[in-house]
């Protein structure tokens, strides 16, 4: 489901082939602006996003295109109904399940091609239950202890840009546009 129905997704294309890197997966999210800082992050770096429902916003709201800017039509988005059916789409595909009660660092991990990055909403993180079904995919980003947990948005970068690190940064541009000088 698009976002924006009169926008056309611009997809990453390596010789006529549509290249999918990774994939960040929204649980519930709940503020707008979050969810648009991670499409922009998405945007940028060729990931698809995902957010499972129920969203704690409407999907043409105000704040959440404001915090994507112009970036939507660079975001590949896909809605679902429920995890399971997140679970059932992506079944053999690898999840990493973000959590600051996680047993080991998101760096520790290790990344491949169309794996899946999972964040919980805002208030509660990954459900419990998620979290125990699949502990030994479960990372967190390593904290001071009196620290209860980082922006979502944050969240997102740290561990996507770590997994893209690890596969090469594969489709991002080598070098900047240099200075207008």
């Amino acid at each position: 489901m698009s976002l924006y129905p009169s926008l056309r997704y611009n997809y990453l294309v390596i010789r006529n082939t549509e290249v999918n890197f990774l994939h960040i997966v929204l649980i519930e999210p709940e503020i707008p602006g979050n969810t648009g800082n991670i499409a922009r992050l998405c945007a940028a770096t060729g990931i698809e996003l995902h957010l499972v429902k129920p969203l704690g916003f409407e999907i043409d709201d105000k704040h959440l295109k404001r915090a994507g800017l112009d970036y939507w039509h660079l975001v590949k988005v896909h809605v679902h109904e429920n995890f399971a059916e997140v679970l059932e789409k992506y079944r053999g595909h690898h999840f990493h399940y973000c959590s600051t009660k996680a047993p080991r660092a998101h760096s520790e991990a290790s990344y491949e091609v169309d794996d899946l990055i999972v964040l919980g909403k805002e208030t509660a993180g990954i459900p419990e239950e998620i979290l125990q079904e699949h502990w030994e995919e479960c990372v967190r980003i390593p904290m001071v202890a009196d620290a209860r947990s980082l922006n979502l948005g944050n969240s997102a970068a740290i561990v996507a840009y770590e997994a893209l690190r690890q596969l090469g940064f594969p489709g991002l541009a080598e070098t900047g546009p240099g200075l207008h000088i």
